[in-house]
């Protein structure tokens, strides 16, 4: 399986991303120190959808609250185990159809650039899931100590595309205790899940924070996310950045019990919004474009 590594011309950060496991970014690194979190590792991402590094959570980002939708004049029925559907615990589909997907094609490769596309209507296993042909594209560039990953979702029919993909970077701050990590986000709208970590309508106004991460367990999803928006992680005199570009109006931070990671999930839109709407759409002839970086 072929693993593109990119280098930054003016450092020693690199990335390595693997187009045929889902074009999921499997490492980033700076001086040799991985700065993602490796969980259960590449095989278990390809196998059994266990994330890890830098998957992209597509269609649909976190869960849905039922196995159907309606979105866009379709009503579609997921059939959990079949056509890339996964579920949680509940029972729930989450993270989406493309875990671990071999069917990425790269149309552009350099040393320190990678693009790789999905003709997602060509599929009609993908369709039976997301019955919404269009082309999606993946671009990364590594600079500056920088990563950014700029995502292009291009309908091919004049049936709308749903925007409720998002990313899931584990980020992993070596040699120092989780407790003593200090995270920071920016003023956010709270929304508040139940218990099988769905919205249920209930809101809160958050304002900018910085705290150390003790040991605490976060798995929470806001809205109203600003474009530039930064996110933060850092410990030992290193600190990881996500810049929610744009086109990234949600987020989940999530950082599991008993696990050295912190996730700071940009999202197209909020948990759930395949079902309950809130999306934006890409039109025939009206590419759309979201963009978030990971700074070193």
């Amino acid at each position: 399986m072929h693993v593109v590594t990119l280098r930054d011309p003016s450092s020693l950060v690199a990335a390595q991303f693997v187009p045929a496991a889902g074009m999921i970014g499997s490492a980033l690194t700076d001086e040799g120190v991985q700065l993602l979190g490796q969980r259960k590792g590449l095989d278990a991402y390809i196998t059994a959808g266990k994330t890890m590094g830098i998957p992209i959570l597509y269609p649909w980002a976190n869960r849905l609250g039922a196995n159907t939708y309606t979105a866009e004049d379709a009503t579609v029925t997921l059939t959990p185990g079949a056509n890339g559907v996964r579920t949680d615990s509940a029972g729930l589909p989450i993270h989406g159809v493309l875990a671990g997907y071999p069917g990425w094609r790269v149309t552009a490769e350099s040393t320190n650039e990678l693009t790789a596309e999905l003709d997602f209507g060509a599929d009609p296993k993908l369709l039976a899931s997301f019955p919404y042909p269009h082309v999606l594209e993946v671009a990364v560039r590594l600079a500056d100590r920088t990563l950014t990953v700029r995502t292009t979702v291009t309908a091919t029919t004049d049936r709308a595309v749903p925007l409720c993909f998002g990313f899931h970077p584990y980020l992993h701050v070596t040699d120092v205790a989780r407790g003593d990590w200090m995270i920071e986000t920016p003023p956010l709208r709270h929304l508040y899940l139940d218990e099988r970590g769905l919205p249920t309508g209930e809101t809160a106004e958050r304002p900018a924070m910085s705290q150390q991460l003790r040991d605490e367990a976060l798995d929470d999803c806001y809205d109203q996310v600003g474009d530039g928006s930064v996110f933060a992680v850092s410990g030992g005199g290193r600190r990881l950045e996500v810049h929610f570009e744009y086109g990234f109006p949600a987020a989940q931070i999530f950082a599991p019990p008993g696990e050295d990671v912190v996730c700071f999930e940009p999202m197209t839109a909020p948990t759930d919004a395949l079902r309950r709407g809130g999306y934006r759409v890409a039109r025939r002839g009206e590419a759309a474009v979201a963009r978030f970086s990971i700074r070193v």
